[in-house]
């Protein structure tokens, strides 16, 4: 199990506030998009706090600064003004990135290194991952797990997030998207990109390096989940064309 799936076992064990993801699971079906919203993040809010407290985060100044310009240009362009978005780097992993409900974004210095700190390269990791939560992909892997689906709808709201519900906690996380999921983040992430202004072509140039790669090993588990990079370039191509 890699480190940051084990990181992902333990903070199911550690999940947050009980009745505030019982809420958030509720609301989400039931009220408003705003308060769908606003308790999606304050779920997200708990998980990125036992993230930060489970790994290690990167004190360089010049990686967060970079995720934090990219990220809010990128974040700029989202038409739901009702989302917000955070960006921070981990260090002491292989290329990874992933998100939490809510916004809450985390990516790894390796992978910024493999973007080469290009601002194109890094726009499409980020517009990709931020693409998952505005889609609502996110929430889909949570309250699609068959233990929340089958509490929520046989238990009170207080009573929602059950022993069952907390081992589950946010292992959803080491779920991959399906592979039409993902194409959709692609689709939606370059589409992100080409607003804020930046070089759409910069997803393909990072994707062929990746593909041409020699040392495949040493790309971790983020681009085995996905799908295969010639699949991710022809889709990125033909959407361009267009």
């Amino acid at each position: 199990m890699s480190k940051i799936c084990k990181v992902f076992y333990k903070l199911g064990k550690m999940a947050g506030p009980s009745v505030r993801k019982a809420k958030w699971i509720w609301q989400t079906a039931a009220n408003s998009q705003a308060e769908a919203i606003k308790a999606e993040y304050e779920v997200g809010r708990d998980m990125a706090y036992d993230v930060r407290h489970s790994l290690t985060l990167d004190a360089d100044p010049q990686t967060g600064q970079i995720l934090n310009e990219v990220g809010s240009h990128l974040a700029s362009c989202v038409a739901n003004k009702l989302r917000s978005f955070s960006f921070e780097s981990i260090k002491g992993l292989g290329p990874e990135a992933f998100c939490l409900p809510g916004g809450f974004i985390f990516v790894s210095r390796s992978l910024v290194e493999l973007c080469r700190w290009r601002k194109d390269e890094i726009a499409f990791i980020l517009g990709h991952e931020m693409a998952h939560v505005i889609q609502g992909h996110v929430m889909e892997r949570m309250i699609s797990n068959s233990a929340i689906a089958a509490a929520s709808r046989a238990a009170p709201v207080r009573d929602v997030f059950t022993a069952s519900l907390r081992k589950v906690g946010i292992k959803f996380l080491e779920t991959a998207y399906s592979q039409d999921q993902e194409s959709q983040a692609d689709r939606l992430g370059i589409r992100l990109a080409i607003s804020a202004g930046y070089d759409p072509h910069g997803a393909i140039r990072f994707l062929s390096r990746i593909a041409e790669s020699e040392d495949k090993s040493k790309l971790g588990n983020y681009f085995s989940s996905h799908p295969r990079c010639n699949v991710r370039i022809e889709n990125i191509t033909r959407l361009l064309d267009q």
